[in-house]
């Protein structure tokens, strides 16, 4: 099945290791295969990347991108480890997130993330 990507004028999309910058004018169209995706907006640097929960997205965005966990398993696991100790609230994320890797669905993990990236920006208020 395709996934239907409608991009805004001059928004950006990863596909695979391709870096992909829409025209001026909205634009939709249809992915097939396997190639990782990620939008614009749900993609991290190491400079955007600088709060705790952050790092350990931009971790599994590129255990994403890359399609390597191995490359990654033992920087993930420190965060977890610095995370679940500075708040303990989020070990059940955490652990939902890291089942999702375990299972190979490293997107649907990027997913459970973003929601603690949220609730993180709520106790840093």
């Amino acid at each position: 099945m395709a996934l239907k990507v409608e991009l805004k004028p001059f928004e950006r999309i990863i596909i695979g290791e391709s870096l992909v910058t829409n025209s001026e004018s909205r634009t939709t169209f249809l992915i097939e295969g396997e190639a990782p995706i990620l939008r614009e907006k749900d993609i991290l640097t190491a400079e955007t990347a600088t709060t705790p929960v952050k790092r350990l997205y931009l971790c599994v965005q590129m255990m994403y991108l890359e399609k390597n966990i191995p490359k990654y398993q033992d920087l993930y696991m420190d965060f977890v480890k610095d995370l679940i100790e500075a708040v303990p609230s989020f070990r059940k994320p955490i652990e939902e997130a890291s089942k999702l890797i375990l299972s190979g669905s490293l997107y649907n993990s990027l997913k459970e993330i973003r929601k603690l990236i949220k609730r993180e920006e709520e106790l840093l208020r």
